[in-house]
Protein backbone atom coordinates (compact mmCIF):
# COMPACT_ATOMS: atom_id res chain seq x y z
CA UNK A 1 0.00 0.00 0.00
CA UNK A 2 1.37 3.44 -0.93
CA UNK A 3 1.75 6.31 1.52
CA UNK A 4 -0.91 8.27 -0.38
CA UNK A 5 -3.48 5.51 -0.10
CA UNK A 6 -2.56 4.85 3.54
CA UNK A 7 -3.49 8.37 4.66
CA UNK A 8 -6.46 8.74 2.29
CA UNK A 9 -8.97 7.69 4.96
CA UNK A 10 -9.39 9.20 8.45
CA UNK A 11 -8.65 5.90 10.21
CA UNK A 12 -5.65 5.19 8.00
CA UNK A 13 -4.28 8.67 8.64
CA UNK A 14 -4.90 8.35 12.38
CA UNK A 15 -2.85 5.16 12.62
CA UNK A 16 -0.08 6.46 10.35
CA UNK A 17 0.32 9.79 12.18
CA UNK A 18 0.52 8.02 15.55
CA UNK A 19 3.34 5.78 14.31
CA UNK A 20 5.10 8.57 12.44
CA UNK A 21 5.42 11.02 15.30
CA UNK A 22 6.50 8.32 17.72
CA UNK A 23 9.27 7.53 15.22
CA UNK A 24 10.45 11.08 14.53
CA UNK A 25 10.05 12.65 17.99
CA UNK A 26 13.77 12.70 18.80
CA UNK A 27 14.55 14.30 15.42
CA UNK A 28 11.56 16.64 15.39
CA UNK A 29 13.34 19.88 16.30
CA UNK A 30 16.09 19.21 13.76
CA UNK A 31 13.75 18.37 10.89
CA UNK A 32 11.49 21.39 11.42
CA UNK A 33 14.53 23.68 11.26
CA UNK A 34 15.80 22.04 8.07
CA UNK A 35 12.49 22.02 6.18
CA UNK A 36 11.69 25.61 7.24
CA UNK A 37 15.06 26.92 6.02
CA UNK A 38 15.88 27.78 9.64
CA UNK A 39 12.86 30.09 9.93
CA UNK A 40 10.59 27.94 12.13
CA UNK A 41 11.32 29.72 15.41
CA UNK A 42 10.87 33.13 13.83
CA UNK A 43 7.44 32.12 12.49
CA UNK A 44 6.42 30.85 15.91
CA UNK A 45 7.52 34.10 17.55
CA UNK A 46 5.37 35.94 15.03
CA UNK A 47 2.38 33.79 15.94
CA UNK A 48 2.88 34.58 19.63
CA UNK A 49 3.12 38.29 18.82
CA UNK A 50 -0.14 38.07 16.84
CA UNK A 51 -1.80 36.37 19.80
CA UNK A 52 -1.32 39.56 21.87
CA UNK A 53 -1.25 37.50 25.04
CA UNK A 54 -2.17 39.06 28.36
CA UNK A 55 -1.12 37.99 31.84
CA UNK A 56 -4.60 36.65 32.61
CA UNK A 57 -4.88 34.51 29.46
CA UNK A 58 -5.32 30.75 29.71
CA UNK A 59 -3.46 29.22 26.76
CA UNK A 60 -3.83 25.74 25.28
CA UNK A 61 -1.14 24.72 22.78
CA UNK A 62 -2.31 21.81 20.63
CA UNK A 63 0.08 19.37 18.97
CA UNK A 64 2.63 21.08 21.18
CA UNK A 65 5.50 18.82 20.13
CA UNK A 66 8.62 19.66 22.08
CA UNK A 67 7.16 22.89 23.39
CA UNK A 68 8.38 25.85 21.30
CA UNK A 69 5.04 27.71 21.17
CA UNK A 70 4.10 26.73 24.72
CA UNK A 71 7.31 28.07 26.23
CA UNK A 72 6.98 31.33 24.31
CA UNK A 73 3.41 31.71 25.56
CA UNK A 74 4.45 30.92 29.13
CA UNK A 75 6.60 34.05 29.17
CA UNK A 76 3.47 36.19 28.71
CA UNK A 77 0.42 34.31 30.03
CA UNK A 78 -0.47 33.12 33.51
CA UNK A 79 -1.66 29.63 32.56
CA UNK A 80 -0.34 27.44 29.73
CA UNK A 81 -1.13 23.82 28.90
CA UNK A 82 0.44 21.74 26.15
CA UNK A 83 -1.34 18.78 24.56
CA UNK A 84 0.15 16.23 22.20
CA UNK A 85 -0.83 12.78 20.98
CA UNK A 86 2.75 11.49 21.19
CA UNK A 87 4.05 10.67 24.66
CA UNK A 88 7.69 10.87 23.54
CA UNK A 89 7.18 14.46 22.38
CA UNK A 90 5.91 15.38 25.85
CA UNK A 91 8.89 13.70 27.50
CA UNK A 92 11.26 15.75 25.34
CA UNK A 93 9.33 18.95 26.07
CA UNK A 94 9.42 18.35 29.83
CA UNK A 95 13.19 17.88 29.67
CA UNK A 96 13.42 21.45 28.40
CA UNK A 97 11.13 23.04 30.98
CA UNK A 98 8.53 22.00 33.53
CA UNK A 99 5.14 23.20 32.38
CA UNK A 100 1.78 21.46 32.33
CA UNK A 101 1.57 18.84 29.59
CA UNK A 102 -1.28 16.47 28.74
CA UNK A 103 -1.33 13.48 26.43
CA UNK A 104 -4.47 13.71 24.33
CA UNK A 105 -6.23 13.76 20.99
CA UNK A 106 -7.25 16.97 19.21
CA UNK A 107 -10.47 15.24 18.16
CA UNK A 108 -11.54 14.67 21.78
CA UNK A 109 -9.94 17.30 23.98
CA UNK A 110 -9.90 16.30 27.66
CA UNK A 111 -11.02 19.71 28.93
CA UNK A 112 -14.37 21.25 29.94
CA UNK A 113 -16.16 23.75 27.70
CA UNK A 114 -14.79 27.32 27.65
CA UNK A 115 -11.61 26.38 29.53
CA UNK A 116 -9.17 28.58 27.60
CA UNK A 117 -8.98 32.12 26.27
CA UNK A 118 -6.35 31.30 23.62
CA UNK A 119 -5.65 28.16 21.59
CA UNK A 120 -2.43 27.91 19.57
CA UNK A 121 -1.09 25.17 17.33
CA UNK A 122 1.91 24.73 15.09
CA UNK A 123 1.51 22.15 12.30
CA UNK A 124 -1.46 20.66 14.14
CA UNK A 125 -4.56 21.12 11.97
CA UNK A 126 -3.03 19.52 8.85
CA UNK A 127 -2.28 16.30 10.73
CA UNK A 128 -5.68 15.54 12.25
CA UNK A 129 -7.79 12.78 10.64
CA UNK A 130 -10.92 14.98 10.67
CA UNK A 131 -10.33 18.71 10.41
CA UNK A 132 -13.95 19.72 11.03
CA UNK A 133 -14.10 17.75 14.26
CA UNK A 134 -10.81 19.29 15.43
CA UNK A 135 -12.10 22.82 14.74
CA UNK A 136 -15.33 22.03 16.59
CA UNK A 137 -13.34 20.82 19.61
CA UNK A 138 -11.23 23.98 19.58
CA UNK A 139 -14.40 26.08 19.51
CA UNK A 140 -15.82 24.06 22.41
CA UNK A 141 -12.87 24.63 24.75
CA UNK A 142 -12.50 28.32 23.85
CA UNK A 143 -14.18 30.83 26.13
CA UNK A 144 -16.43 33.45 24.47
CA UNK A 145 -14.17 36.10 22.98
CA UNK A 146 -11.24 33.66 22.82
CA UNK A 147 -8.65 33.52 20.04
CA UNK A 148 -7.24 30.77 17.84
CA UNK A 149 -3.84 30.99 16.15
CA UNK A 150 -2.50 28.27 13.87
CA UNK A 151 0.75 27.99 11.89
CA UNK A 152 0.92 25.43 9.10
CA UNK A 153 1.96 24.65 5.56
CA UNK A 154 -0.18 26.15 2.82
CA UNK A 155 -1.24 25.02 -0.65
CA UNK A 156 -0.11 27.86 -2.96
CA UNK A 157 -2.73 29.02 -5.44
CA UNK A 158 -0.18 29.19 -8.25
CA UNK A 159 -0.01 25.73 -9.83
CA UNK A 160 3.62 26.08 -10.94
CA UNK A 161 4.75 27.22 -7.50
CA UNK A 162 2.68 24.47 -5.86
CA UNK A 163 4.27 21.80 -8.07
CA UNK A 164 7.79 23.05 -7.38
CA UNK A 165 7.05 23.29 -3.65
CA UNK A 166 5.72 19.74 -3.47
CA UNK A 167 8.69 18.49 -5.50
CA UNK A 168 11.15 20.12 -3.09
CA UNK A 169 9.40 18.69 -0.04
CA UNK A 170 9.20 15.25 -1.63
CA UNK A 171 12.88 15.10 -2.62
CA UNK A 172 14.19 16.70 0.56
CA UNK A 173 11.84 14.63 2.71
CA UNK A 174 12.87 11.38 1.04
CA UNK A 175 16.57 12.18 1.44
CA UNK A 176 16.19 13.13 5.10
CA UNK A 177 13.96 10.15 5.80
CA UNK A 178 16.52 7.76 4.39
CA UNK A 179 19.47 9.47 6.09
CA UNK A 180 17.83 9.63 9.52
CA UNK A 181 15.53 6.60 9.57
CA UNK A 182 16.43 4.46 6.54
CA UNK A 183 12.87 5.07 5.34
CA UNK A 184 12.30 7.61 2.53
CA UNK A 185 8.55 7.76 3.25
CA UNK A 186 9.08 9.18 6.76
CA UNK A 187 9.17 12.84 5.72
CA UNK A 188 7.43 12.41 2.38
CA UNK A 189 4.33 12.42 4.55
CA UNK A 190 4.52 16.24 4.63
CA UNK A 191 3.87 16.88 0.91
CA UNK A 192 1.34 14.03 0.83
CA UNK A 193 -0.55 15.56 3.75
CA UNK A 194 -0.58 18.94 1.98
CA UNK A 195 -2.27 17.36 -1.06
CA UNK A 196 -5.28 16.49 1.10
CA UNK A 197 -5.26 19.73 3.08
CA UNK A 198 -7.74 22.46 2.05
CA UNK A 199 -5.05 25.16 2.31
CA UNK A 200 -5.19 28.46 4.14
CA UNK A 201 -8.31 29.77 2.40
CA UNK A 202 -10.15 26.49 2.83
CA UNK A 203 -9.31 26.36 6.54
CA UNK A 204 -10.46 29.96 6.91
CA UNK A 205 -13.84 29.07 5.44
CA UNK A 206 -14.15 26.09 7.77
CA UNK A 207 -13.39 28.31 10.76
CA UNK A 208 -16.14 30.71 9.72
CA UNK A 209 -18.58 27.84 9.29
CA UNK A 210 -17.82 26.82 12.88
CA UNK A 211 -18.67 30.33 14.09
CA UNK A 212 -15.26 31.98 14.28
CA UNK A 213 -15.12 35.67 13.37
CA UNK A 214 -12.40 38.09 12.30
CA UNK A 215 -10.67 35.20 10.54
CA UNK A 216 -7.40 36.38 9.07
CA UNK A 217 -4.80 34.57 6.96
CA UNK A 218 -1.26 35.87 7.40
CA UNK A 219 1.02 34.60 4.57
CA UNK A 220 4.47 33.39 5.56
CA UNK A 221 7.42 32.55 3.28
CA UNK A 222 5.74 34.00 0.17
CA UNK A 223 2.52 32.14 0.96
CA UNK A 224 4.10 28.69 1.26
CA UNK A 225 3.17 28.82 4.94
CA UNK A 226 0.31 30.62 6.68
CA UNK A 227 -0.79 31.74 10.13
CA UNK A 228 -4.51 31.77 10.87
CA UNK A 229 -5.82 34.25 13.43
CA UNK A 230 -9.47 33.96 14.46
CA UNK A 231 -11.77 35.00 17.29
CA UNK A 232 -14.56 33.03 18.86
CA UNK A 233 -17.57 35.33 19.31
CA UNK A 234 -18.80 36.52 22.65
CA UNK A 235 -22.16 35.22 23.74
CA UNK A 236 -23.99 38.35 22.63
CA UNK A 237 -22.29 38.58 19.24
CA UNK A 238 -24.92 36.57 17.40
CA UNK A 239 -24.00 35.01 14.09
CA UNK A 240 -20.57 35.79 12.66
CA UNK A 241 -20.62 38.57 10.11
CA UNK A 242 -17.01 39.09 9.07
CA UNK A 243 -15.18 37.33 6.25
CA UNK A 244 -11.61 36.13 6.45
CA UNK A 245 -9.05 38.73 5.50
CA UNK A 246 -6.01 37.64 3.49
CA UNK A 247 -3.15 39.84 4.62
Amino acid sequence: MTLRSTIATPEGKRRYVRRLFATIADRYDFITRVLSYGQDRRWKRRLIDLAALRADDRVLDLACGTGDLLFAAAARARTVVGLDLTHRMLVLAMRKRREKFVAGDMLALPFPDASFTVVTTGYGLRNVPDLRVAIAEIARVLAPGGRLLSLDFNRPDNALLRTAYHAYLTVAGAALGYALHRDPDTYRYIPESIRNYPGARGVARMLEEQGFTEVKVVPVLFGLMAIHVASFPKLDDGKPTSKFQPD
